[in-house]
């Protein structure tokens, strides 16, 4: 039976529909992604002699779990060999060499590891005779290491990260010049407070964020590495195929669940977009989505990856190291706002296929459940593996590290899975080289974190937001998350999360609010800025995989994700919301009871039943089309719903079952009249 397209679609069942080849797919990442511009040398000597240092780098990790080296020496070795790889891997620019390393990238190398072997051989001097007070030549390696972090987290990350720092490493040496404005005035600092804050203490380039990058981040991108290795997206891809594929708009669906959970494990939004999106995309446009919305849905599916539990891009980690709170406290926090989300996002495709009337892809041509389950079904133990040893409070990097272990027991039970040793070695390998955008990412932030640390701009970013917010939590919160979106504007999750929450979570403190709502709402809008136009790196590539307008595919996502910009206000206002009560707790709280269980239930009912409502009104249909007045005012109920309030609960729940009412009746009527 042929799948009805919608006349305004057709066009996007030309050529263009069909899968993109490799070299696209290329050329897409490359546009959007500058990790994913690196070499391939033809001196093989060399080549192999790179991948052993990227193995013996992952092995040093995995050895320090169990082995811990004082904080300052294994943060460095982080640092120094990871940019060591970074100048081996990455070409200094799009049109330089990628068959050979130039000569000026084999100074950067030795530079990079100039900096650590100081350390390492100066490490009791600093600590014991000179106390942390620098001198001639700790000033020296600490600017040789300081110019590696921004040259090689400008080539894998671009110029919007090194800028940034750059701007915050200047502002030390003139804030306490006349011109400053008397907010930003300090007292003076010479060359050697900078630089040593940024390099013997643990305050600046060796801050909690490469802390966490090198005891958690890197086990878990490993892991991913492992699990990728093993065909766990091709298990991700045939299970949500199997599920949703022949459903109502069936491949849009498929898109939101494979994308999600890929996005979950590696937290590379765009990677992850073209990744899967080379598949989901096309398959969308072969039913009748427009390729506009096709890329929106592949960009809004792969960004809420890192919202969403257990391993939420790595960023969950970042977020206990910040702020102090149990990684399984978190994770349960962020479950029901990432269950919104994408309740959300797969809300509003369903509807806009019953709209269109689009179906799904033909039974017969999709993969069975059981023989998916059969086949590879077995390697989502190792996640079920990975939440059990966390809920048991099991050190994280342990449970990273024990969990890498199973994976490769795991992989053995059957011939489509099995690891040989070959593909140990190129899972260390690929893990390795996929951890390096985020160790420079978390280095070059550590530059911010020292000067916010040194000068106290945190404080006066707070208090600017405070005073503009004039003692309104509502306006305040909404001041808060235009500086996250601005911050978080074209960088990865991990440093975005990191900036504003060094400069924009503490204006919450002010209000009461616990330190952990405050701190996933400037991680939710953080995160959002990759759909959000202008700069909407996820969006572009999405629409470069469609072939659709990138702007306009950059507002479609923002339309997806809407229950995501609504909730953390919402989660604010009510914390049940984020299964934690703080009732009488202080604001820096670290650990939460409970809510009543009818509190959690009523949440979770109204919550869930309000985005479906807003879903049905942003797309227009429920059980048939919705006139303009219909729609708003189903808004207005579904938002009411969503406040997590009684008599707002109330007064949504009865609008939103009336408006329901009259579509599913209205409907009838009109089926009914049509039969006659």
């Amino acid at each position: 039976m042929s799948t009805p397209i919608a006349p305004s679609d057709k066009e996007d069942l030309s050529a263009d529909s069909a899968n993109p080849s490799a070299e696209k797919q290329q050329e897409i990442l490359e546009k959007f992604d500058k990790e994913s511009i690196t070499r391939k040398l033809s001196n093989k000597k060399l080549g192999w002699l790179l991948s052993a240092l990227a193995i013996a780098y992952a092995l040093f990790h995995l050895y320090i779990t169990f082995n811990p080296m004082p904080a300052l020496l294994q943060r460095s070795v982080h640092v120094g060999v990871g940019f060591a790889l970074i100048f081996m891997i990455y070409p200094a620019a799009k049109g330089s060499s990628r068959q050979r390393v130039a000569w000026y990238d084999w100074i950067l190398f030795f530079m990079s590891l100039s900096g650590v072997a100081y350390l390492l051989i100066e490490y009791q001097n600093i600590v014991t005779v000179r106390g942390g007070i620098p001198n001639q030549w700790d000033i020296l390696f600490s600017i040789i290491t300081v110019l590696c972090v921004l040259e090689g987290t400008r080539r894998i990350t671009g110029f919007i990260l090194p800028l940034f720092a750059l701007v915050f490493l200047a502002y030390p040496f003139f804030s306490h010049l006349g011109f400053m404005p008397d907010r930003l005035l300090t007292r003076p600092y010479d060359v050697g407070d900078i630089f040593g804050q940024l390099y013997l203490k643990t305050e600046g380039l060796y801050s909690t964020a490469i802390g966490a990058s090198v005891t958690f981040i890197f086990l878990f991108i490993l892991f991913g590495a492992f699990l990728s290795r093993s065909g766990m997206g091709q298990l991700f891809n045939d299970l949500a195929l199997a599920l949703a594929g022949h459903k109502q708009g069936g491949p849009a669906k498929v898109a939101v669940i494979s994308s999600g959970f890929m996005g979950s494990i590696n937290g590379a939004a765009v990677a992850n977009v073209v990744g899967t999106g080379a598949f989901t995309i096309p398959l969308m446009k072969r039913v009748g989505y427009h390729k506009n919305f096709a890329g929106a849905v592949e960009a809004s599916a792969s960004v809420g990856g890192q919202v969403l539990p257990p391993i939420m891009g790595a960023s969950a980690f970042i977020m206990a190291e910040t702020t102090g709170v149990k990684y399984s406290t978190i994770a349960l926090a962020a479950l029901l706002p990432a269950v919104l989300y994408y309740l959300g996002v797969i809300a509003q495709v369903h509807f806009r296929a019953g709209r269109r009337d689009l179906k799904g892809i033909a039974k017969d041509s999709l993969p069975e459940l059981k023989e998916v389950l059969k086949a590879r079904g077995h390697m989502l133990l190792p996640i079920v593996f990975l939440v059990y040893l966390l809920a048991e409070s099991v050190p994280v990097g342990f449970a990273a590290a024990y969990t890498i272990g199973f994976t490769i027991v795991m992989s053995m039970l059957r011939k489509e899975t099995r690891m040989s040793f070959q593909d140990v070695l190129g899972a260390l390998e690929s893990g390795t080289r996929q951890s390096l955008a985020v160790m420079a990412a978390c280095a070059v932030v550590g530059i911010i974190i020292g000067v916010v640390s040194l000068t106290s701009f945190g404080t006066v970013m707070t208090s600017s937001i405070v005073t503009l917010g004039a003692g309104s939590l509502l306006l305040t919160l909404i001041l808060t998350m235009i500086a996250s979106m601005v911050l978080g504007m074209g960088l990865p999750s991990i440093p975005a999360y990191i900036i504003t929450a060094t400069m924009a979570a503490p204006a919450l403190a002010g209000f009461d609010i616990p330190i952990l709502a405050a701190h996933m709402f400037v991680f939710y809008f953080g995160i959002f800025a990759n759909i959000t136009p202008p700069v909407c790196l996820a969006a572009f590539a999405g629409a470069g995989i469609s072939g659709g307008d990138p702007m306009k595919t950059g507002f479609q996502s923002l339309k997806l994700a809407l229950a995501g910009f609504i909730v953390p206000f919402m989660f604010i206002y009510n914390p049940t919301m984020l299964m934690i009560d703080p009732t009488g707790l202080a604001v820096t709280a670290k650990e939460f009871p409970l809510p009543p269980v009818m509190d959690i239930i009523v949440v979770v009912i109204t919550s869930v039943t309000g985005v479906i409502a807003l879903s049905s009104a942003l797309e227009g249909f429920f059980k048939g089309v919705m006139s303009p007045i219909a729609r708003v005012i189903l808004a207005v109920g579904a938002l009411l719903l969503i406040y997590p309030e009684l008599m707002t609960d109330l007064a949504g729940g009865i609008i939103v079952l009336a408006i329901a009412a009259w579509n599913i009746k209205s409907n009838k009527t009109a089926v009914a009249s049509a039969s006659i």
